[in-house]
């Protein structure tokens, strides 16, 4: 029973995180330390994160279902001749592939380097700061059905910086999209679109490791119960944080960031 709730409320904190701008790779840092926990693994880390890519699946699935059809139905006609549907498969496309690249060459520096609390504190404080600019210095007039090519590519750009614990991954592409000129809802929708093939692909090759190490005494039954949690709240979060983001601002998570970074480097400097 203890298992099954400790991973019933990091699939809670992975569900809302991984979404709302305020790092979901820092929490699943964070909490475990604050509590005492011992690490449940990479087999829970593959489970969560899987939660969240079935939940961008099935609340875009009508979308998904226009790009896949897209990326073959683009391949008879020329660029210019693309629709709005195949645009967005090519654009997914490329905005994927930094941290598809980045991901695998920079796996090790990253586990080994970039997972300790005060890295944590640093990177929420930044993932804050870029909000701020974004919120300062974004136009944010241009709808989703007006996605052009530079938001994709910044977008997919800045995602690389998320592959550190503590930088928001919606955080920092919604930040790029809302700079280049996409309204805030907007700049969501793609970002959120654009995490399935990276999350699903790191949980691919996090996979791959579980399955040639074992589940490293993880019980089955809390992978279940951690993924679907994640799954079905991390598609309430994102059905409401873009009801939010039509009228919202990202105040709320720009402070959050800064109260959590000001907490972590308190707790450090008093330790």
């Amino acid at each position: 029973m203890i298992l099954a709730l400790k991973a019933a409320f990091l699939g809670v904190v992975q569900g809302l995180t991984e979404f709302i701008p305020v790092s979901s790779s820092g929490h699943l840092v964070l909490f475990p330390k604050l509590f005492g926990w011992s690490d449940p693994g990479l087999a829970f880390d593959v489970a969560l994160h899987l939660g969240t890519v079935l939940a961008i699946l099935v609340y875009f699935r009508s979308e998904w279902a226009s790009v896949v059809r897209g990326i073959f139905t683009s391949l008879r006609v020329r660029p210019s001749e693309w629709d709005f549907p195949q645009r967005v498969a090519w654009l997914l496309v490329l905005a994927t592939i930094p941290a598809a690249v980045a991901g695998v060459a920079l796996e090790g520096v990253i586990e080994n380097n970039l997972r300790s609390v005060a890295s944590v504190g640093v990177f929420l404080a930044a993932g804050s700061t870029a909000m701020v600019l974004a919120e300062v210095l974004g136009r944010k007039n241009r709808t989703f059905d007006e996605l052009r090519t530079r938001d994709a590519a910044s977008m997919g750009a800045l995602q690389v910086l998320a592959l550190a614990p503590g930088m928001s991954r919606s955080g920092i592409t919604m930040s790029a999209g809302m700079t280049s000129g996409l309204n805030r809802e907007a700049a969501a929708h793609f970002s959120f679109m654009m995490a399935a093939p990276v999350i699903g692909g790191a949980g691919l090759l996090e996979g791959i490791k579980v399955a040639q190490e074992g589940l490293e005494g993880c019980p089955v039954g809390m992978m279940v119960v951690g993924s679907i949690t994640s799954a079905v709240v991390g598609s309430i979060t994102i059905k409401y944080l873009l009801s939010y983001l039509k009228r919202g601002t990202l105040a709320p998570f720009i402070a959050y960031g800064f109260a959590v970074a000001l907490a972590i480097l308190l707790a450090l400097v008093l330790s």
